[in-house]
């Protein structure tokens, strides 16, 4: 049976895929050259290699191979919720030729394959099972995603001893090990692929707690045994680059690696705990950055008019919020938008969190001074066009801005306020001078962060009217407004939803608000005033998207509850 499955695939399964990168995705020779050479120093599968280089994506790949040889496309929907029956087949044979049995009966068994021209695993599949073997193309990333799923073991994070705080000696040696590494290296992938965007490591008495933070909410995951607790943790300082030996302290670092064929950063701080310490660790996929204004949640309107104010000459252009809000991605959206070869932007944050092309980054140290009013009083002797400072926090900081806006310069920031509005009263609280606000300011962009139905099973629903006419929405003559919920499936794995957008209220700073602005109007007298100008509140934002299925009325109130 050594042949079976055989009989369509050429003897050089990589010079197949070289012609295939190069006639179908246009790969050009110094790329192919370099993932050859590559190929020939790690070992590794070419379409692993290119993937991880980023020479391709998974998704053009996978689409290339099913094309040419004509075979089914299959997404980890179509995998498994448990092991096929080919037992004759080890795992570490399946993870190494990125290869997965499906199904299987007495006379095939169906796989799904990162690579379908990889001849040597279809015949060694063949020979061990005695079946003829039926190939399907998939994400390699899936592939591997699904063989940890499947295929691990508790035993494989298993550590003999508890760990002795004071060894430290002992302590190394174990970050070292491999079932440590891979334990580490699992549960950030796991996170990657759950489309979380925090992992919370948290030790207690009998364990080592996990949880994501997934669409804003922490999920429980699998636990750690007690064992577990100061190997994991040490071994995520280790890659952070944080002292394993200070534990009464807490630390902060970051580390970039390379998940599913594309690289990912984690900001990691840690804090001391009464069982050891937690660790929450940040992941920020440039990847999934999206600086563009409608994926961020702005419909045409609201663009327009925010554009229009970011384009002024000079000027202060404020984004308010809670923590984790999403506000420094819509700076980064404002600075994608802005940045241009004839202008030089400048940022100073806490800390960084994405890098930017064509854009000068510097964080900030408080321990040596450099501080955001120092490093904005520096900037400006390095004569930017536009400069961004991660938040207004302080008097000093305030005024060196509102001085660089009178200076000529455009500054981009964020503010601690729950609306527009109350942007502004917090900065006449800060001592800035109604003069100078007035003539600087030109527009406060409020947001909040809703999580975002699932297209492939929300469903319509006709809301109560009398929770509409409560909200202050119109409810038609026919009595009926449709609003959607969450209902669950595979594709988001029964929550209801995936992914987040953002509800908004923007108050550009006219002639009238300038006005008030000088006169030292109250928060109330100057969100009246937006609104005459055309302001849509939060909740009305809200009210919108969730209209248009793009989010739950329930999440719009729990974010947004008051105008």
């Amino acid at each position: 049976m050594q042949s079976a499955g055989l009989t369509s695939l050429p003897s050089d399964p990589s010079e197949s895929l070289v012609a295939i990168l190069r006639r179908e995705a246009g790969m050009p020779d110094e790329a192919l050259a370099r993932a050859r050479l590559v190929q020939a120093e790690t070992g590794e599968t070419l379409d692993k290699i290119v993937t991880r280089l980023g020479l391709i994506s998974e998704d053009a790949l996978a689409g290339a191979l099913a094309r040419v040889l004509g075979l089914p496309l299959v997404d980890a929907a179509s995998f498994p919720a448990a092991i096929a029956t080919v037992p004759e087949v080890s795992a570490p044979f399946l993870r190494d030729r990125r290869a997965l049995p499906l199904s299987a009966d007495s006379a095939s068994v169906l796989v799904a394959m990162a690579n379908p021209l990889d001849h040597e695993a279809v015949e060694g599949i063949a020979f061990a099972t005695g079946r003829r073997v039926e190939r399907c193309v998939a994400r390699g990333g899936d592939i591997d995603a699904a063989i940890d799923r499947l295929y691990r073991t508790d035993t494989a994070i298993e550590v003999e001893d508890e760990v002795d705080a004071g060894d430290l000696e002992r302590l190394k040696d174990l970050v070292s090990d491999a079932p440590v590494i891979r334990a580490v290296n699992r549960l950030i992938a796991d996170a990657v692929d759950a489309r979380a965007s925090d992992i919370h490591l948290e030790p207690t008495e009998d364990r080592l707690a996990v949880r994501f933070r997934i669409d804003g909410m922490l999920r429980d995951m699998q636990a750690c045994p007690p064992a577990m607790r100061a190997p994991v943790v040490s071994r995520i300082k280790v890659m952070a680059g944080l002292n394993i030996a200070e534990r009464r302290l807490p630390q902060d670092g970051r580390l970039r690696l390379t998940v599913r064929g594309h690289e990912i950063d984690l900001r990691v701080a840690t804090a001391p705990s009464i069982h050891g310490e937690s660790v929450v660790m940040r992941i920020l996929d440039r990847a999934n950055l999206a600086l563009e204004p409608k994926a961020l949640g702005f419909d045409a309107d609201l663009e327009a008019r925010f554009l229009a104010a970011l384009s002024q000459p000079h000027g202060i252009m404020l984004v308010t919020g809670p923590t984790g809000s999403g506000k420094t991605t819509t700076l980064y959206a404002a600075l994608a938008h802005l940045n241009a070869r004839e202008r030089k932007l400048m940022t100073i944050e806490d800390p960084i969190e994405y890098r930017l092309a064509g854009v000068m980054q510097s964080q900030i140290n408080p321990a040596i001074g450099y501080t955001f009013s120092s490093a904005l009083r520096s900037f400006l002797r390095q004569d930017p066009d536009v400069m961004m400072v991660g938040e207004i926090r302080d008097t000093e900081t305030a005024q060196i801005a509102v001085q660089a806006a009178l200076t000529g310069h455009m500054i981009l920031s964020t503010l601690h306020t729950n609306t527009a509005a109350g942007a502004v009263t917090r900065l006449l609280d800060m001592g800035v001078e109604p003069f100078l606000l007035s003539s600087v300011l030109k527009g406060v962009l409020a947001q909040r962060l809703v999580r975002r139905l699932c297209t492939h099973c929300r469903e319509p629903y006709e809301a109560d009217p009398a929770l509409l006419e409560q909200l202050g929405i119109a409810v038609p003559n026919g009595g009926a407004t449709t609003f959607y919920r969450p209902v669950g499936c595979p594709q988001c794995k029964g929550s209801g939803y995936a992914g987040r957008i953002a509800v908004f209220e923007f108050l550009p700073i006219d002639r009238e608000l300038a006005a008030l602005i000088l006169h030292r109007a109250d928060t109330r007298a100057i969100a009246d005033a937006g609104l005459r100008a055309g302001l849509r509140a939060l909740r009305s934002d809200g009210i919108a998207k969730a209209q248009l299925g793009l989010t739950a009325l329930e999440e719009v109130l729990r974010v947004a509850s008051e105008d």
